[in-house]
């Protein structure tokens, strides 16, 4: 191949190669915002279920439905974390409270279910 031709077309493929890096970089930080934003998100709607709950006056069974919100929100942010974080271990962290959550909130629920 001729090597000017070769050079040239470098030239002309080099502000698409950085395009294609700055618009990779944006989504990056952009994916990394959403996960931020949708972790917040969680905890806030989470806290207002809490809030809004009215106590039972069973003190087990209020006990037991907060615990599951508040599981719940653990769930919801571990989840942000793994699509969108980086670290490798907070990402393994997110898994296991991930696989723990889930099993006490189903130990939550089926206590709940025996309550009714």
């Amino acid at each position: 191949m001729n090597p000017h031709l070769t050079r040239s077309l470098r030239w002309a493929l080099c502000p698409l190669v950085v395009a294609a890096g700055l618009i990779s970089g944006a989504a990056v930080a952009q994916s990394a915002q959403h996960g931020s934003e949708q972790m917040h998100q969680s905890m806030m709607s989470g806290m207002q279920a809490m809030q809004d709950m009215k106590p039972s006056g069973d003190t087990d069974k209020d006990f037991a439905m907060m615990m599951k919100m508040h599981h719940q929100q653990a769930l919801d942010m571990a989840k942000a974390e793994v699509e969108h974080g980086k670290s490798p271990e907070m990402k393994a962290m997110a898994q296991k409270i991930i696989k723990d959550q889930t099993k006490e909130i189903q130990k939550l629920d089926s206590w709940l279910e025996k309550q009714k």
